[in-house]
């Protein structure tokens, strides 16, 4: 008579990170520098990602530092030390980094799949095994932990849950914590260029262009490269050199022309504006896009999320050591920069859209504005993220 093997019994671990990106990377290692057990899984094949993300900011580099990522990161991007508000070439706002104090007084400018591949080389090096391509399927938790179901067949009991896979978290889902907020209208294009050089575009300056058309980002990255970024009212799924050449020609710079000569890569997407009813549920906690989404303008969505990885590791470490307030605390502290950070996302958005009847006194304004020192230090201040330390 066969016997019917019985089930296999669930792997045990600390922590169970649902998603592989920047977010749960830098968890991950963060966590594994403790010696605190870990498992991340990702639904995506390595190498599956797209590259939305191309800034790093200073605040980020800070708390990155101390996982011996920070100088490895340095040497592959590129350091932008000025941030302008433009309506087409007008400069409204001139963002200065140089003054900031700290060690990283730019933008460093380097595309999220560098920032992943570093993170996940680092996080390897201390001990951390990402399984991919294996996805979540169920979850459910007791006094005492949680036991996640994966697409493989195998569970895996943890002490504790997060929640790193992105705007649609199966984890947040599942744990019934609401995202309010809402999607705007126009969809963004994305893709990555190269240039004619000339003055119109410098190579060390990140530029946000206003205009009736709507918004279009500049920005530089490494090896000649130009990141584009544009609202628009319906976006092609591949743009092409054509595409993004109407784009800049509308709304970028006009006495000296940026011309498209290549096309590297581009997408689309749809931007949301949302952050989680509550950064907890018992033993699931949520981080990075699964707690909060919004604006692409400021390049603040990565860099929040890599600052709340290594919040949560504070905060994991007495947690799992019995002192469950500690996660109160974490989401006490990092759930209104989230707020503060889509506020000020939302707005640049708003304002680089606004309706042609408004532009002239939006541009007034801003430009007086922009003679106030104090405006502008405090601009440089919450785009670096040197504000929330």
């Amino acid at each position: 008579m066969n016997q019917v093997p019985a089930p296999a019994a669930a792997a045990q671990t600390d922590v169970l990170i649902v998603g592989a990106g920047p977010t749960g990377l830098t968890l991950a290692a963060a966590l594994a520098a403790q010696g605190v057990a870990t498992v991340v899984i990702d639904a995506q094949a390595e190498g599956a990602n797209t590259s939305r993300a191309a800034v790093v900011h200073a605040r980020t580099l800070e708390v990155v530092e101390p996982l011996g990522v920070s100088d490895r990161l340095v040497a592959l991007g590129l350091q932008a030390g000025r941030f302008t508000i433009r309506d087409r070439d007008r400069i409204l706002v001139p963002i200065e980094f140089g003054g900031l104090p700290s060690r990283y007084p730019y933008t460093l400018m380097v595309s999220q799949a560098v920032t992943e591949s570093v993170l996940l080389e680092r996080a390897r090096e201390l001990g951390v095994v990402v399984r991919r391509p294996c996805a979540l399927v169920t979850s459910s938790q007791d006094e005492e932990g949680v036991v996640a179901t994966l697409s493989d067949g195998s569970q895996v009991r943890a002490r504790f849950l997060v929640g790193a896979d992105g705007m649609h978290s199966l984890v947040r889902e599942q744990a019934g914590i609401g995202f309010d907020g809402g999607t705007y209208g126009e969809s963004f294009v994305l893709a990555d260029v190269r240039l004619e050089a000339n003055e119109a575009v410098p190579r060390r300056e990140v530029i946000l262009f206003f205009s009736p058309a709507g918004l279009v980002v500049v920005a530089p990255l490494p090896d000649g490269v130009h990141r584009i970024v544009a609202t628009v009212e319906d976006a092609p799924e591949q743009p092409n050199a054509a595409y993004v050449q109407a784009l800049l020609d509308t709304r970028g710079p006009q006495a000296a022309r940026a011309v498209v000569r290549e096309v590297l890569w581009g997408s689309r997407f749809r931007v949301h504006h949302r952050v989680a009813q509550a950064y907890r549920n018992r033993r699931v906690v949520l981080v990075g896009d699964a707690a909060h989404v919004h604006s692409p303008a400021g390049g603040q969505g990565m860099n929040v999320g890599m600052q709340d990885a290594i919040a949560l590791a504070e905060a994991l470490i007495p947690a799992l050591a019995g002192d469950d307030a500690a996660l109160d605390a974490y989401e006490a502290r990092r759930r209104p920069v989230a707020q503060q950070v889509v506020t000020l996302a939302d707005r640049l958005t708003r304002m680089a859209t606004a309706p042609r009847a408004l532009r002239g006194l939006r541009n007034l304004l801003l430009s007086m504005l922009a003679r106030v020192p104090n405006f502008r230090r405090t601009l440089a201040w919450r785009l670096s993220g040197l504000v929330y330390r």
